[in-house]
């Protein structure tokens, strides 16, 4: 009985946990300095921490927007992300404060303190794939117009 028992708890240790379906959130358009962006919205806490988790590509101009209550300390982690990405930290006042361009993918069994991590102050974050950012124009200090409110 003990070695079915141990069994089953090694076979569940070491069974990956199903990936997250993409969610589908409203839609809005925003504007960079060089390109209008197509991005879900992601408002509530539950939305924020599923973010982009099981989205296998994503098309030039599309991503997700983050949108907090304030400006604050803002944490981010790639857990069961599978596609490079570039994230954007963007003020209440819609100036781009931090870039962080090609946040790499790590396999989804990586340990946790080997995902990567980004944080900075922001009330908003685009994820946009990777590259996207220069392309757009996206540096600190321009303008973001659009944000929702």
């Amino acid at each position: 009985m003990f070695e079915a028992l141990a069994l089953g708890l090694a076979l569940a240790q070491s069974t990956p946990l199903p990936m997250p379906t993409p969610q589908r959130l409203a839609m809005v358009a925003i504007a960079s300095p060089r390109a209008q962006l197509r991005v879900q919205v992601a408002r509530t806490e539950a939305q924020r921490e599923r973010g982009l988790m099981g989205v296998r590509s994503l098309r030039a101009h599309t991503g997700m927007l983050f949108v907090f209550d304030t400006d604050a300390p803002i944490e981010f982690w790639m857990k069961d992300t599978l596609v490079p990405l570039d994230m954007i930290f963007i003020g209440k006042d819609g100036l781009v404060r931090t870039v962080f361009a090609n946040v790499p993918v790590v396999p989804v069994d990586a340990p946790d303190d080997r995902i990567p991590r980004r944080d900075g102050l922001a009330k908003f974050v685009l994820e946009l794939p990777a590259g996207e950012a220069a392309r757009d124009g996206l540096a600190r200090g321009v303008r973001v117009r659009g944000l929702p409110g």
